[in-house]
């Protein structure tokens, strides 16, 4: 690490608490309630009955010392009860901060406790040096004690979205961290970092905004920690004043650990969750009692173990984790090689103004494909409503234009639309294509055809000659009776499994993409008897969602209860 910027410790000119917003903005900086700070402590085992001053705690954004005070407290209070010389802590901590006044704030804050506790004021002044330091967490190379490894690394990393920042600045985090992927939130980087300093056992605690969780950007982050690392506890806390401003974060504590995967408290707070109940919820969440637990203020379970690799985690209730859990470990997904069961997307065009048409006299009758839309699903059954894609593939790839006169005429009235689009740049000799190749081979199949977004599933049998727009997923399947599959997806089940991964739109809608139908499970063909299969077909065909759900749950081996809120 640098040398410490050398500072005063007269008050500062701007305190972290009162700054502007654009300020705050631009660091990223979200400030967290003091019973926040001591919840995440508590539950990572920064407490004063352990030896602290052997240990070390890395505090990668400490701001105004939001965490820092307890820290420095607990600390304190440690040595006092295990015999240490209060002047000889200066190895047990770091934090950092990029910024300066933040850091004097800090400092100052710290150097007051040590001397209330006996600390004289000149000693108290170089160890908050050695305490807290202004640099880059993600960058700067860090001392020696730092870097030779951490116990416990807490706080609430900075909230910066990485197109929000220099692009030579992104390249470095990029290097540095490689699990800032794509559009990736700068937090992204403090976990991977964390992680990367704690010693055998140790744990991380942040609080920080959980969509990292189930976005894309999150993957590596979350192979990295399936891969190396144990999930301890997450607690969900939207509904939590959490925060000194008024912040739409979706915050979630995490605590994840130095070890093997292991069993896992999950929590959900409510708005009543505060400094006077944060303690029963640690309380739970470090015992051992195995059954589900309610309380006033959260709603908790154990689970045997966490998801693995870099697909999206759940959320729901910890009662509907559990059950996803179970259900995922005893059922084969959707998509199946050996059910030859696949989940597809339909064609993107890039300019749907151009390629979607409802004149059937447009171009030649074969360059027509009757399409079909989210729109035209909505009775339950599939009926088309006139619009055809101006078709620009074949069996073999893009049409010879000079054998199709009239869809060459057309698309040159266009071109300069067309051209202009990113995969036209990208591949100029193919400026007329959509961005997706039309696979033809998919109108000789009948498929279930799901809107993209919807409050709740809604499959939809397609046997005709249509083609799906891209605002419509496609399952086929080799083995399934699609009537008797399209019960399954009728149900609740299946609003269990996409609702749990998917991103959640306004107005309380799922988004039914691929990579969320994948995840939802289903039972063995061959264990679904004659007369259930009937009831799943009576039940898809007359769209009665309780009875295909009734169905679901039997074939599941759970109980429709296990399916409530």
């Amino acid at each position: 690490m640098p040398n410490p910027v050398q500072l005063s410790f007269e008050e500062p000119t701007m305190e972290p608490d009162v700054l502007d917003a654009e300020e705050r903005d631009a660091y990223g900086e979200v400030f967290t309630r003091r019973w926040v700070a001591d919840l995440i402590l508590d539950l990572v085992g920064y407490l004063p009955e352990h030896d602290l001053a052997d240990m070390v705690l890395v505090e990668p954004a400490c701001g105004g010392g939001a965490f820092l005070e307890p820290i420095v407290d607990r600390l304190i209070e440690s040595a006092v009860r295990h015999g240490h010389a209060l002047d000889t802590l200066g190895d047990s901590l770091r934090a950092f901060d990029l910024k300066a006044a933040n850091v004097e704030l800090s400092r100052k804050s710290s150097m007051s406790a040590l001397v209330t506790a006996g600390v004289p004021p000149g000693r108290a002044e170089q160890i908050a040096r050695a305490w807290i330091n202004q640099g880059d967490f993600l960058l700067d190379e860090l001392d020696d004690e730092a870097a030779s490894g951490a116990d416990f690394v807490v706080g609430n990393p900075p909230y910066i979205r990485i197109e929000d920042l220099p692009p030579d600045l992104v390249q470095r985090y990029r290097a540095a961290c490689p699990t800032m992927q794509g559009r990736a939130d700068i937090y992204v980087g403090f976990f991977e970092r964390g992680l990367q300093l704690l010693r055998p056992q140790g744990r991380l605690g942040f609080i920080c905004a959980d969509r990292w969780m189930h976005n894309q950007y999150g993957a590596g982050l979350r192979r990295l920690i399936s891969g190396s690392f144990a999930v301890e506890s997450v607690i969900t806390m939207h509904d939590v004043d959490a925060f000194e401003q008024d912040v739409s974060a979706y915050p979630a504590v995490t605590v994840l650990r130095s070890d093997r995967q292991g069993r896992v408290s999950v929590a959900e707070a409510t708005d009543g969750l505060g400094a006077s109940s944060a303690p029963g919820l640690v309380a739970w969440l470090k015992g051992s009692t195995p059954q589900p637990q309610s309380a006033r203020h959260f709603n908790g379970s154990r689970l045997p173990a966490w998801f693995d690799g870099g697909d999206p985690w759940p959320t729901g209730s910890p009662k509907h984790l559990e059950l996803l859990r179970q259900l995922e470990q005893r059922f084969p997904p959707l998509e199946d090689s050996t059910t030859g069961t696949r989940v597809g997307i339909g064609v993107a065009t890039g300019c749907d103004d151009v390629f979607i048409t409802t004149d059937p006299d447009l171009v030649e009758e074969d360059r027509l494909l009757p399409l079909l839309l989210a729109d035209d699903l909505r009775s339950g059954t599939a009926e088309w409503q006139g619009r055809f894609l101006v078709n620009p593939w074949d069996d073999d790839g893009l049409v010879d234009l000079s054998r199709h006169p009239r869809l060459r005429a057309y698309f040159e009235a266009h071109a300069q639309r067309l051209g202009g689009r990113h995969v036209a740049r990208r591949r100029p000799d193919q400026w007329y294509r959509t961005i997706d190749r039309v696979q033809l081979r998919l109108l000789d199949r009948p498929r279930l055809v799901l809107p993209d977004m919807k409050s709740t599933s809604h499959p939809v049998l397609d046997a005709g000659p249509h083609y799906p727009h891209h605002n419509l997923y496609h399952v086929t399947s080799n083995s399934w009776d699609l009537e008797v599959l399209g019960g399954l997806l009728l149900s609740n089940l299946a609003n269990l499994f996409v609702g749990a991964y998917c991103v959640k739109m306004r107005g309380g809608c799922y988004r039914f993409q691929a990579q969320y139908l994948r995840r939802i499970r289903v039972p063995v063909i061959e264990s679904i008897r004659p007369f259930e299969q009937n009831a799943l077909r009576r039940a898809f065909a007359s769209r009665d969602v309780p009875a295909a759900t009734a169905v679901a749950c039997k074939l599941f081996g759970i109980e429709r209860s296990a399916l409530a809120p």
